[in-house]
């Protein structure tokens, strides 16, 4: 459905197989938009990525500025991803829906979405899959839940190191 117009049948969007799809355009944090408003270009659903590819695509997204968009890479990885790896990818989601409600101003929502990250991803203990600092990330996820102003971000750790 174009975003430029409302819904029409039944009052919501739907995609080509009739599901409900909200296609409304997003603003940069993730945030419906009014019909006809210019959004920033969302990330397609349902694309099957290795995870190599997941994490660079999610940690570009990241330093851009739109952990809402690296959440929707990281939820395609957890959705289409081995079984056996399902909790890894879904606790690297919610990170970064802990960050973006962080970024919205959302205080309960960012603590939320942290310690629930930082509980799904402890059980890897000092593991690193992949190349992630999982300790790092479940560290720092632990200490900004707990802290007095988790809208303040910093030193957000990375998903991959830079390459030189």
């Amino acid at each position: 459905m174009p975003a430029d117009r409302p819904p029409s049948r039944g009052g919501r969007d739907r995609d080509a197989a009739g599901r409900a799809r909200n296609g409304r355009p997003r603003d940069g944090l993730g945030r419906p938009l009014p019909y006809g408003r210019q959004g920033v270009i969302r990330q397609p659903e349902g694309v099957v990525r290795s995870a190599e590819q997941t994490l660079v695509e999610a940690q570009r997204l990241l330093d851009a500025g739109r952990p809402f968009h690296a959440h929707e890479v990281l939820e395609d990885r957890w959705k289409s991803g081995p079984d056996a790896e399902r909790a890894l990818w879904r606790g690297l989601a919610q990170f970064a829906v802990g960050l973006t409600h962080a970024a919205r101003g959302n205080p309960a929502g960012a603590r939320a979405l942290l310690s629930r990250a930082a509980g799904g991803l402890a059980p890897y203990g000092e593991t690193r899959p992949y190349g992630v600092d999982l300790p790092g990330i479940v560290r720092w996820a632990r200490e900004r839940s707990d802290a007095e102003d988790v809208l303040t971000t910093p030193d957000v750790p990375r998903l991959t190191t830079p390459r030189h």
